[in-house]
């Protein structure tokens, strides 16, 4: 069979490629979710964590939040996909939702902890003169800290979402079809394992790739900014 006739087989019968991007839409559909819960959870995470190291308050909440990061980061993430699948939402029907909320909570442990770092690099001077321009705990976080927190973790930020997005392709073991699993379906009805693999291989490449590069472009403003 000739190199033509195998993507014909692979992807022109039966329409086969729509598989690969109804898989595609997916994953892409899972990461920006499961980014946007990963962020909201990993700042506040890390907000009442370093509150507590700056101030000594917050002592529960740091305590459930320690619980949570040490959890998470300690088992893996097709685990707590599976126990999330089977257990937690075990009567729901929304495969999607369930992908979510893993892959976001999981995600979130992770940003915590970067955002956290980010936190407590930032000079001590600099909350403390926030402070004595009058601007509240809060204040001086959201206009002082964070953003300077922000630029120093962004490279780290970045990577963490890239790694989510490759993370998603575990998302086979409970049923649903992402990219990877649309490749594996066309791989079991042709019994042809390189083509569709090495072209999911292909699209997981360029979207890191084009992430790499929009992230780098971000970085170089940002240090624009700063002169």
């Amino acid at each position: 069979m000739t190199f033509k006739e195998k993507l014909i087989q692979n992807f022109i019968e039966e329409e086969r490629y729509k598989m690969i991007f109804k898989g595609l839409g997916t994953t892409l559909l899972i990461t920006l979710f499961a980014v946007l819960l990963g962020i909201l959870l990993g700042f506040l995470v890390a907000t009442i964590r370093s509150t507590y190291s700056k101030t000594g308050k917050l002592f529960i909440l740091d305590r459930i939040c320690w619980i949570y990061i040490t959890v998470i980061r300690g088992t893996p993430m097709i685990v707590q996909l599976l126990i999330m699948y089977y257990v937690i939402f075990a009567s729901y029907n929304s495969k999607v939702v369930v992908a979510i909320l893993a892959f976001g909570i999981n995600s979130g442990a992770y940003v915590a902890e970067i955002v956290r770092s980010g936190i407590m690099s930032i000079d001590a001077g600099q909350f403390e003169a926030g402070r004595s321009l009058g601007f509240s705990y809060a204040s001086t976080m959201i206009y002082i800290i964070m953003p300077q927190a922000f630029k120093n973790i962004l490279p780290a930020l970045a990577n963490e979402f890239i790694v989510l997005l490759k993370e998603t392709s575990v998302c086979g073991y409970i049923g649903l079809m992402d990219l990877t699993r649309a490749g594996d379906i066309i791989r079991s009805r042709t019994y042809e394992a390189f083509l569709p693999l090495v072209a999911v291989a292909i699209i997981y490449l360029v979207m890191v790739a084009g992430l790499s590069y929009l992230v780098s472009l971000w970085e170089r403003r940002l240090r624009a900014s700063e002169r």
